[in-house]
């Protein structure tokens, strides 16, 4: 029974319960660090996770970005 319910949410409503998980974590965050630290805390999880999906998606090495980023003599 529940297991029905929850494919039917995440095949048909994907996009709402993402949104909605999202904005239950944020709110938590909220409640427990305040406005700032949350919002602080979110970029640098959205951070973490485009620099991931990028060396995911252009199977690059993490010292060859890193590389293009910081001055050499650096690793």
């Amino acid at each position: 029974m529940w297991e029905e319910i929850v494919r039917d949410l995440v095949d048909n409503h994907r996009g709402k319960v993402i949104g909605g998980l999202i904005g239950l974590v944020f709110s938590l965050l909220v409640i427990r660090f305040g406005f700032w630290w949350a919002l602080f805390i979110t970029v640098l999880v959205l951070a973490g996770y485009l620099i991931g999906k990028r060396l995911d998606d252009t199977k690059e090495d993490v010292w060859e970005l890193l590389d293009r980023f910081l001055p050499p003599g650096h690793r």
